[in-house]
């Protein structure tokens, strides 16, 4: 199976995290508009990400008839599913200004909460469940 779609969403996601990152250390109620703005960009794009995961990687993974890529497959979902709820409830939360710039230290807080574990979760799907979804796809069939 071929996962360079996913490790290249990650790789936009990542970027965008660090955009954040940049835009709050510039001042959260000054940025409020690009912070906002960055926050509506990166869900779509995680929409799409957890969708594809959703509908295609994890099913795919389900019918591999290798057992350890199923059991990875229901264990990275099965984590995926707390954190993708957190991580909508704090971009729908905070996808205008104008809450930026009430509260900014609130942002701050649970970005610094949410966008973290996010973080850490795709570190490690590209540190070990990326590599072994390539590592049973470059083994030969049992004849």
């Amino acid at each position: 199976m071929n996962i360079d779609k996913f490790k290249h969403q990650h790789i936009d996601i990542l970027s965008d995290i660090a955009t954040l990152r940049k835009l709050v250390q510039t001042g959260i109620a000054p940025a409020a508009s690009a912070i906002a703005a960055r926050i509506v960009s990166m869900s779509g794009v995680i929409k799409l990400h957890l969708a594809v995961e959703d509908r295609v990687l994890y099913p795919a993974l389900e019918a591999s008839g290798d057992a350890e890529l199923a059991r990875l497959s229901r264990q990275f979902q099965g984590e995926m599913e707390g954190i993708a709820a957190s991580y909508l409830a704090f971009a729908a939360k905070w996808n205008t200004p104008r809450l930026l710039e009430q509260q900014p230290e609130v942002f701050r807080a649970e970005a610094n909460q949410v966008l973290k574990t996010l973080y850490e979760r795709m570190k490690r799907e590209d540190r070990e469940f990326y590599p072994a979804i390539e590592a049973a796809s470059a083994m030969p069939m049992a004849a």
